[in-house]
């Protein structure tokens, strides 16, 4: 197998972002990290894993839509604004994963849009926000970008001070027009994610950040020196387990040199059983919440608790201190 450099991308970053690192080079091919997304104060997820398996994952994904600075409360329909509700003070439990588990954290950000939108204004239909002029400094979109930005940021320098590293995926599934970051092409999308680099990185200084790049087209690829890590999003047929490894080998072929890869969300889990055997290196899984992360349709408790307990899988009791 390759060797990988895991020096992190951003030379400032802090020592804790080099621990994971380091760990993410050691266990590559190894083992395989267990995670899931929550989005809620009550985190069902992680109590049907518990119920199910006796154990937790290594890895919590938070989701920050409901901390976007741009939300219409007047103009939403009720399952947005439910949505929302839900999503509220979901930091609070980030936290507590972090000071309490010492478990990994990624975060997801369903970015209302900066300027205009209703409803859902992630998605690019609820939206008439232009990814392109977004790139351009001086434009209206420019200035809200970079003002949503700031604010976030004084959300992850709370994480920095503390020392709690953060797997960072912002702008994800950008191979995709659903979302107003992809709605224009792979290219806008690439430049949204240089532009948040150059400010999280140089201008808020935002050390504790592990950033993760969320597409498999190898065109709009944002470029190695500015990624840690590469990932792609899968919702397989529902309970398809697999290696997922021509997926793999799809995502690995848009970097010039090697990079860890990770599944930043997937439906069905993949077969952890067969991973153990073919040895690809994907470095984590992060089910997606929901009817995928709290009932058996698309991942039976069988399975699960079959893959939490095989040698593979790394869950929250095996992952060491990194921070």
């Amino acid at each position: 197998m390759q060797t990988i450099n895991t020096a992190p991308c951003n030379p400032k970053a802090s020592d804790e972002v080099r621990s994971v690192l380091n760990y993410f080079g050691e266990i590559r091919g190894k083992g395989i990290i267990t995670g899931q997304h929550t989005q809620t104060i009550a985190q069902e997820e992680l109590h049907y894993i518990r119920e199910a398996t006796g154990k937790l994952p290594a890895l919590c994904g938070f989701e920050l839509l409901g901390y976007s600075p741009n939300i219409n409360y007047q103009d939403s329909g009720e399952e947005c604004l439910l949505e929302v509700a839900e999503n509220k003070d979901t930091l609070q439990k980030a936290w507590e994963w972090a000071e309490k588990k010492q478990g990994l954290i990624t975060f997801t950000w369903h970015w209302f849009s900066p300027l205009s939108g209703r409803d859902k204004s992630f998605y690019a239909e609820h939206t008439d926000f232009d990814a392109t002029k977004a790139i351009v400094e001086g434009t209206a979109e420019y200035k809200a970008l970079l003002s949503d930005m700031d604010y976030m940021a004084e959300i992850l320098r709370e994480f920095r001070d503390k020392r709690i590293p953060i797997l960072w995926r912002p702008f994800h599934e950008s191979e995709g027009t659903w979302f107003w970051w992809g709605s224009k092409g792979p290219e806008a999308a690439k430049q949204l994610y240089r532009i948040m680099y150059e400010r999280y990185t140089n201008h808020h200084d935002l050390t504790n950040l592990i950033w993760v790049w969320n597409s498999p087209l190898s065109e709009g690829y944002v470029g190695d020196e500015v990624v840690d890590i590469i990932s792609r999003d899968l919702y397989p047929p529902a309970h398809q387990h697999t290696d997922l490894r021509k997926e793999y080998e799809e995502l690995v072929r848009i970097t010039p040199t090697p990079k860890l890869a990770a599944l930043g969300e997937i439906g069905p889990i993949p077969s952890v059983r067969s991973l153990s055997e073919s040895r690809i290196p994907w470095l984590w899984f992060m089910t997606w919440s929901n009817d995928f992360g709290k009932t058996e349709k698309f991942t039976t408790k069988e399975e699960l608790r079959s893959a939490y307990h095989c040698d593979y899988a790394i869950t929250l009791d095996k992952l060491p201190k990194l921070y």
